[in-house]
């Protein structure tokens, strides 16, 4: 594996990371949030990653068979969670049903918080392999002064 192609893992990383923050976000905005535009309570949103190419078809061809099974990773797909909704009885609320009870997103701001934590460290992880592979190019630079 070249250095280019560590830095083209920790940057699909990165990139997936920082999708998995926003999501992390716009779960934690939403969580009192009882209509949508498709009407109906916000539905929590989870990300699915998965591994992917980070070499062109050209350049895979050109690189021995230790570096072809390197992998990056990509968000495939942001999917609706599957949590029923949680009912709360709040009969003066302008979205409650005929018996006065609410439908409000199972979003636990304890387990968003966490999934934040974890997604920054791995954001951080990845930012520290970049900054060493960029360190050793210039290490490998300095040698041929």
């Amino acid at each position: 594996m070249d250095f280019m192609t560590a830095i083209d893992v920790g940057a699909s990383a990165l990139k997936a990371e920082r999708t998995h923050l926003n999501v992390i976000s716009m779960n934690l905005a939403n969580a009192k949030t009882t209509r949508t535009a498709d009407g109906g309570p916000y539905r929590r949103k989870e990300v699915v990653f998965k591994e992917t190419e980070v070499q062109s078809p050209f350049s895979k061809a050109m690189n021995s068979a230790l570096d072809q099974d390197v992998k990056g990773v990509r968000v495939e797909s942001v999917q609706n969670d599957r949590r029923p909704l949680k009912q709360v009885y709040e009969p003066g609320h302008p979205d409650a049903d005929e018996e006065g009870y609410v439908s409000y997103p199972d979003i636990n701001v304890v387990e968003e918080m966490t999934n934040m934590l974890s997604a920054m460290r791995a954001y951080e992880a990845n930012v520290s392999t970049i900054t060493t592979s960029k360190s050793m190019f210039s290490k490998a630079l300095e040698i041929g002064r």
